[in-house]
């Protein structure tokens, strides 16, 4: 069992970590626009001060307040984790990467930061410790209104998105392309990632049962 809980917490926090990466590359590449949360994000950053991670910790916070509040049950402690790493590994890496100035070098890091996005994904969500807040939001809102899950994410998104953009966050041809292509690269990412855990899994079960 020990064994288990230390895999499923390295696939959930490397899959935040490589996350929190792609992100910060879609934001370097900002020439092209950027996801339609880290709109929102940045456009506060822009407004209000502090750092886009910070911005993405608070929305997350008050997100799964939102979600708690409403179902009556409290967060399982990988979506606290989840708000508060992806935020401070966002910042870390928005620090650590020099700036981008020309469209080659902001395509390559956007096409990049997609990428990197999708398996991240898949990587944390096949850990199962807790989904992260606006994934609890877009669930519960699912759970109370039996709306089709795509309308109700592809909802959010645009809300967000048109927020973000009035408070000055990027927007361009990258935000339509993450909206699009972001799904289908998790689609592809998360089964992968599931089969590798549960290899991982059944193989150190047979180490200890041979041991």
């Amino acid at each position: 069992m020990r064994k288990e809980w230390i895999l499923r917490w390295s696939f959930f926090v490397f899959g935040l970590i490589i996350l929190a990466f792609g992100a910060a590359l879609t934001i370097e590449g900002e020439l092209l626009g950027i996801g339609p949360w880290d709109v929102l994000h940045y456009g506060m950053f822009l407004q209000l001060g502090l750092t886009i991670g910070s911005w993405s910790i608070i929305m997350g916070f008050l997100l799964l307040t939102a979600a708690s509040i409403a179902t009556r049950k409290f967060p399982k402690v990988g979506a606290f984790l989840n708000m508060l790493l992806l935020g401070l590994f966002m910042d870390f890496f928005l620090w650590l990467l020099p700036s981008i100035d020309s469209f080659i070098g902001a395509l390559s890091s956007f096409v990049l930061g997609v990428v990197l996005l999708g398996f991240g994904i898949g990587l944390y969500v096949s850990a199962d410790l807790g989904s992260g807040p606006r994934d609890s939001i877009m669930i519960l809102i699912v759970d109370k209104t039996g709306w089709s899950l795509q309308w109700v994410r592809n909802g959010m998104e645009v809300l967000v998105l048109i927020l973000g953009w009035a408070l000055g966050g990027p927007v361009g041809i990258g935000t339509v392309i993450i909206a699009f292509f972001l799904g289908p690269i998790v689609g592809y990412s998360l089964p992968q990632c599931k089969k590798l855990l549960n290899y991982l899994l059944a193989k150190k079960e047979h180490q200890t049962l041979a041991a």
